[in-house]
């Protein structure tokens, strides 16, 4: 089993959540790349407890995503990601 078998962000889970993050191809500066497989790569690092530096390539350079998960945090996104996710059920994602 590889690592795009233990994907876990269903589409409807994505789908809620993609107007909340920042760096949208319809927002002006720089466009995230690859933003799912960036919150996958996050949630793989919180589902397996891992170190940033055993995140699988896969899922992207793990400085990257690390600095990444920084600046949404400084900004507030996982914050309103985890707000609007919550109210439908206790697994959401």
């Amino acid at each position: 089993m590889g690592v795009m078998d233990r994907l876990v962000l269903s589409d409807v889970a994505w789908e809620r959540m993609a107007p909340l993050i920042i760096g949208r191809p319809d927002q002006k500066g720089s466009t995230g790349r690859e933003n799912r497989m960036f919150v996958e790569g996050v949630l793989w690092i919180v589902r397996t407890g891992s170190p940033w530096r055993d995140l699988p390539e896969l899922l992207g350079d793990w400085n990257s995503v690390f600095r990444r998960f920084s600046r949404w945090s400084i900004k507030g996104v996982w914050a309103r990601i985890f707000e609007a996710m919550l109210p439908d059920s206790p697994h959401p994602l």
